[in-house]
């Protein structure tokens, strides 16, 4: 045997094996270490083995080979009280898959004496420490039966199994299961104890809490009272039995079940006081239906009131009182779809004339309301959120036209020649350019809704107005086209070269999402204004026919007279007598002579640039004082709502068809704004 010092070994591990028979129980420690370089050697540490208990009734093996795995865990024990150099592991071998199933289990009870024994060895152990070893690899079979005293330094009592001097390999864990709990003598038989509650059988509101309209809980009633009253015998009813029965319910059947469901409603909301009145006793004074005078009628509680001698039907005298619940619910839903889904006075008036008082009824019938999704179709506003901040090519101070916001508007028939046989007709429509800043507009006739027409208008924009910035319009087939034409996308390989430079200046045209008129205010209340002033103009012409050059002067003024009007209320003080106009600052014109700003008087007749700084400044001054806190406001859409989401489902707003005719759609995405919120 190799000797080697366990201050050199890198893995030392103490392995013990038991085993036991009818004659003896014995154990065998061995202690291995393992060098740097590989080698394994194997040392033996202790060996005991005792004889077998004999009583009147044989012991099983089981227990005695249970009885071996505390002997090497007692063993285990002493060991390392002893030795000086801890070992990295310990580790327990057992030939019996029945012992490893009971240090392995935890869901099974034991009997005293196995439960006691296995308490034991895991009182040291873990069940990842024990491992299953054959039988002829064993060597604390030696112990459990007689073998010559020249044989025992030949056998493997003092060296150890073979595998034990293998290098050291990662071992996995393997989980031992019991072997057969059910035939088992040692595993407790598994009692089960159930508890038994006897409710008395009352029909309670709460299996109502299944239904989701009056009709089918009605119906559901009606087939039980049905099925009961087959049973009785001498009826003159022609079903027997228990049976699905086809025919309708009868009125008599559907009133019973109508009966029935209320009185259940009303026992279980009111118990106090339906039995005081059942059983005439005094009613509770604390009730919250005092008020109401309830008295009992055919079973249910019903308002007492002071019509009792009017010449009215029983249902109008005594109306019967229900309280806010699903079953309530149901009957306001029914009434509310019998008058065609229209308002809380419509459907409170159907409940009151089918003879029921709602508890708290005008709160309950405008959920109802609230809730219904036919009047969300016929009647469901449409869904807004709180006003923007405005973005800051409103707000920062720039030449005109470096912002523009623009749209087409239109069209107009124009006479394009005259024939023999009379007059040759032709369309015209027109782009209207905003400044986002000064408000100032440009007007240009197009021929087409095509994007070469557009880009025509641009270029003429652009040579008279100066290359732009930013433009933002809707997303129009022909502005969408001329954008990629032109090159005002970063990423688009086609440019025209004769405005290539736009897009070297870092221009670029921003779209509004599809169906936002709403987010192009801008240029959308300029049109309107366009449209008011032609069609006064149009108005005092006595000839009804236009043709593109009485068009295109009809437009510049247009222009002319949109960008002199006041940005600002016209203020009475005579200290102010200049107007706050586009034009003041496009045509240097205010109207009267400016103030002195930046620039003294004297600089308006030194000149002509002096001139035009004076204006501008004194324009861009009143800009600030008179004009920007006037954007300050919002004007409506003041609070915040809630934001679609995901699998909301919605009806999709039409303006060319009828409200019933919107479909509907289911939000797949979305996509917020720079305020986190959906515009």
């Amino acid at each position: 045997m190799q000797r080697t010092s366990l201050s050199n070994a890198t893995y030392t591990e103490l392995c013990l094996f038991s085993d036991a028979s009818n004659w003896a129980i014995g154990a065998v420690a061995y202690l291995r270490a393992i060098t740097a370089d590989g080698q394994c050697s194997v040392g033996f540490v202790l060996g005991k083995a005792k004889l077998a208990p004999q009583p009147a009734k044989p012991i099983p093996v089981p227990r005695l080979k249970l009885c071996g795995a505390v002997l090497a865990v007692e063993m285990a024990e002493v060991i390392l009280e002893e030795l000086d150099h801890k070992p990295d592991a310990v580790t327990f071998y057992c030939d019996s898959k029945v012992v490893l199933g009971y240090i392995h289990n935890e869901s099974k009870r034991f009997f005293v004496y196995v439960h006691n024994r296995v308490h034991r060895i895991r009182q040291t152990t873990f069940p990842q420490q024990w491992r299953y070893v054959p039988t002829e690899q064993n060597p604390a079979d030696l112990a459990t039966r007689s073998v010559p005293a020249s044989q025992l330094t030949n056998s493997m009592w003092f060296t150890g199994p073979e595998f034990l001097y293998k290098p050291h390999q990662p071992e996995t864990f393997e989980s031992f299961q019991l072997v057969d709990p059910e035939k088992d003598s040692e595993v407790r038989p598994q009692v089960t104890t159930l508890a038994t509650l006897l409710r008395e059988g009352k029909l309670t509101s709460e299996r109502f809490q299944r239904f989701s309209t009056w009709k089918s809980l009605l119906r559901a009633v009606a087939f039980l009272i049905h099925q009961a009253s087959s049973f009785k015998s001498g009826g003159a009813n022609t079903c027997r039995g228990w049976h699905l029965c086809k025919q309708p319910r009868t009125p008599a059947e559907l009133e019973a079940a109508r009966r029935v469901i209320l009185r259940s409603v009303q026992r279980d909301t009111y118990p106090h006081e339906y039995a005081a009145l059942q059983e005439n006793r005094n009613f509770p004074n604390t009730s919250t239906i005092l008020s109401l005078d309830p008295v009992m009628l055919g079973g249910l509680l019903r308002i007492g009131g002071r019509l009792k001698h009017a010449p009215v039907e029983t249902e109008v005298r005594h109306p019967i009182i229900l309280p806010r619940c699903h079953v309530t619910t149901l009957l306001v839903s029914h009434h509310h779809t019998k008058v065609q889904h229209q308002g809380r006075h419509f459907t409170e008036g159907a409940v009151r004339a089918a003879g029921l008082w709602v508890v708290a009824g005008k709160r309950l019938i405008g959920s109802v309301i609230h809730n219904c999704i036919t009047c969300r179709k016929l009647r469901g506003k449409l869904q807004v959120q709180k006003m923007s901040d405005l973005p800051p090519e409103c707000l920062t101070p720039s030449p005109p036209f470096t912002y523009v916001g623009q749209d087409v508007f239109g069209p107009w028939n124009v006479v394009t020649r005259r024939t023999r046989g009379g007059t040759a007709h032709s369309k015209r429509w027109a782009i209207l350019f905003t400044c986002m800043c000064t408000r100032a507009v440009h007007i240009e006739l197009i021929e087409s809704m095509d994007s070469p027409s557009c880009i025509n208008a641009l270029r003429r924009f652009f040579a008279l107005r100066g290359p732009a910035k930013q433009l933002r319009s809707d997303r129009g087939t022909n502005f969408v086209g001329a954008s990629m034409e032109l090159g005002l996308k970063p990423d688009d390989p086609n440019q025209v070269s004769t405005l290539k430079y736009l897009h070297e200046n870092g221009c670029v045209w921003e779209f509004n999402p599809p169906h936002a008129s709403h987010m192009g205010g801008v240029w959308e209340r300029m049109i309107g204004v366009a449209r008011r002033i032609l069609d006064s103009m149009l108005l005092q012409r006595k000839q009804n026919q236009l043709t593109h050059e009485v068009l295109c002067t009809l437009m510049a003024e247009v222009s002319a007279i949109m960008n002199a009007r006041p940005l600002v209320p016209v203020f009475s003080d005579p200290s102010s007598p200049v107007l706050l106009t586009p034009a003041m600052l496009l045509n240097q014109k205010p109207g009267v002579p400016a103030p002195a700003g930046t620039f003294t008087e004297k600089d308006l007749f030194k000149c002509q640039w002096r001139q035009v700084q004076a204006l501008a400044n004194e324009f861009w001054t009143q800009w600030r004082k008179e004009y920007l806190h006037t954007l300050q406001l919002r004007r409506k859409w003041h609070t915040e709502t809630r934001d679609l989401q995901v699998g909301d489902v919605v009806l999709l707003k039409d303006s060319q068809s009828p409200r019933n005719e919107w479909p509907m759609g289911l939000v797949a995405a979305t996509f917020p704004s720079s305020d986190g919120k959906l515009k």
